[in-house]
């Protein structure tokens, strides 16, 4: 890519437009957008215009807001107007929604009053709902309709659609009947009716659900796109994959920053300020750091036990961290499962269940690595007396108590966050490793004063 970044800096310097034109015109409207990430500034509104109407349509809407917006104050509005009318409409909708209210009276304005009227529409449906993501172009069709009726209206019709491959039937109401596809038309003959080809039993997904019930809807059933419906199961758009997969990477993407303790950000990060990312990472240090006041507390408690045997501060760390480890297996395989559907709620204690048989698996396995660890490396290889039997038996059995509630903790408190309708990923490592990290302390005190004696 870099060659061509400076090929096309080359040509533009040299005013050699239309060789520049010829070159992008071979490239796909997603490859576009990346060459024009890494060039500078003012070069973009010169390049976007040597783009055809369809393919310029098509890179603005893979490009970033900051970068829709430099283009659109730069744009005449006739210019604006030859963009918009190309967008899609669910296109045309999230780019209002991102852009700040002087760019949108300008959108709005130059907008065709049908495209106007749609993106309004779209606007009222809630954040994350499936009707705030949806396309209202599709091909409608009507069940009395021959097979060469409706191939005619997909050719009159087809051409500013979103898709045509899935076309819907519905009635005068608009409620939707079925579903075909462009395949079974074809393959039929041309006298047959729809009502007869068409798909009665069709899945489709509410206005107000979760986007990302929709998306993974897409995904269950292979489909390319998903009938949205009201509460009167009349069809009012549709949800395309393309769609489905942006929802599935920007939930993914929220996931894995709630699990790392970090407040979800909506800009590329080289593209987000210090300071932005500074207070999305500082609010969860700040409450972690202050949950960490209950181990220091745990520590003083036994200050006295760890003066009379000042060798069970070396399985401190060891200790702390296989609790944290074994905990953070647990959490993100349930997070994982719940955003799947592979677990749901209901199945806590068949999880729980599971979970103890492995804990007693991998505590056993641990421990005895563990004895052998610590008699071989810490008390002859090292030559501390002070590490004796009994505080080889004390660090193993707190090994294995600690993975047990650690995996016990893993496991439960995504479930739990579930059902108080919470995010479990918030219940990921680092909140998980912190209480692990306390709890792990107790054991290890515990178990200690029991076989040792310790006041």
């Amino acid at each position: 890519m870099a060659s061509l970044e400076t090929a096309l800096s080359a040509l533009l310097a040299e005013k050699k437009y239309a060789t520049a034109r010829d070159i992008l015109i071979t490239m796909n409207g997603a490859d576009i957008e990346s060459v024009f990430e890494e060039l500078p500034e003012e070069s973009l509104p010169l390049l976007f215009r040597l783009l055809p109407k369809e393919l310029a349509a098509e890179v603005f809407v893979e490009m970033d807001p900051e970068e829709q917006e430099l283009l659109i104050k730069g744009f005449s509005d006739s210019e604006l107007k030859e963009v918009v009318d190309e967008l899609y409409a669910d296109d045309a909708a999230d780019l209002v929604e991102e852009m700040p209210a002087n760019v949108v009276k300008r959108i709005l304005k130059t907008a065709d009053p049908d495209l106007r009227k749609t993106i309004n529409e779209l606007l009222k449906y809630p954040e994350d709902s499936a009707g705030s993501i949806m396309t209202t172009e599709m091909v409608t069709l009507r069940p009395a309709m021959t097979v060469a009726e409706a191939i005619k209206r997909i050719r009159r019709t087809g051409f500013d659609k979103e898709t045509v491959y899935n076309c819907y039937i519905t009635d005068d109401q608009r409620r939707l009947l079925g579903t075909i596809t462009i395949r079974t038309l074809i393959l039929a003959e041309d006298d047959d009716l729809i009502a007869d080809l068409m798909e009665e039993n069709v899945i489709s997904v509410g206005t107000l659900a979760d986007q990302e019930t929709a998306a993974e809807m897409l995904a269950r059933y292979d489909f390319t796109a998903l009938p949205v419906v009201d509460q009167e199961n009349r069809l009012v758009g549709i949800v395309t994959v393309d769609d489905a997969i942006d929802v599935l990477t920007e939930e993914a993407t929220e996931d894995i920053e709630r699990m790392a303790a970090i407040l979800p950000s909506d800009k590329p990060y080289l593209r987000t300020g210090v300071l932005s990312i500074w207070s999305n990472r500082i609010p969860w240090l700040l409450l972690l750091m202050v949950s960490a006041t209950f181990t220091s507390m745990i520590l003083s408690s036994f200050e006295n036990a760890l003066a009379a045997q000042s060798a069970l501060l070396l399985f401190i760390p060891m200790l702390m961290d296989t609790g944290g480890n074994s905990g953070s297996q647990a959490s993100v395989t349930i997070i994982r499962a719940l955003s799947l559907g592979d677990v749901e709620p209901r199945d806590i204690g068949e999880v729980v269940w599971k979970e103890v048989r492995v804990a007693l698996l991998c505590g056993v396995s641990l421990g005895l690595v563990c004895f052998g660890k610590v008699m071989l490396i810490d008390r002859l290889l090292m030559h501390n007396p002070e590490v004796t039997v009994p505080v080889a038996l004390v660090v193993c059995l707190t090994m294995a108590a600690t993975i047990l509630c650690a995996k016990l903790v893993g496991c439960t408190l995504p479930i739990l966050a579930k059902l108080a309708k919470l995010d479990p990923a918030v219940c990921a490592s680092p909140f998980i490793t912190t209480i692990v990290d306390a709890l792990s302390l107790l054991i290890y005190f515990a178990v200690a004063s029991s076989l040792l004696r310790l006041v």
